[in-house]
């Protein structure tokens, strides 16, 4: 695909953004619990509720999903449901692939826009460009892939 075929991230609206998201966190959803099992056969009972380092393997999960797909294609498989792509301009003015260090900040920024009850993605309705928090932090942005 040409940097020129891809539209004004203006077009990718909210609602959107959170259904890639919906699809995106069940996929993630199933594969933590896929992930779970061998601590759970292990441990048992031994993890207790609440536990931070049960906690942080799981947000490693969801780092690894988005970061990986992020970082190799710019889609995750709820953004292709929805024909949307993340992409930087590196300061060129045209779209370009998004590095591991830029998606893994795109991430860290994403966690950072949740914790107000989601202030960071409503903002995208009140944004000039339709951009919410993690895309402003992260220099990346999100564009609708045209159809084939």
């Amino acid at each position: 695909m040409s940097r020129k075929s891809l539209h004004n991230p203006a077009t990718v609206t909210l609602v959107k953004r959170l259904l890639a998201a919906l699809y995106d966190w069940l996929l993630v959803i199933g594969l933590m619990m896929v992930v779970s099992i061998p601590a759970v056969a292990l441990l048992g009972d031994a993890i207790e509720a609440g536990n931070p380092f049960y906690r942080l393997s799981m947000l490693g999960v969801a780092a690894a999903f988005f970061v990986g797909f992020w970082s190799h294609g710019g889609q995750t498989l709820g953004m292709r449901v929805w024909r949307l792509r993340l992409v930087t301009d590196h300061g060129s003015g045209t779209a370009a692939a998004v590095s591991p260090a830029r998606a893994a900040g795109r991430f860290a920024a994403a966690c950072l826009s949740v914790l107000p009850a989601g202030l960071g993605f409503w903002w995208a309705l009140v944004d000039s460009q339709c951009l919410c928090w993690h895309d402003r932090l992260s220099g990346t942005y999100l564009v609708q892939v045209p159809k084939d």
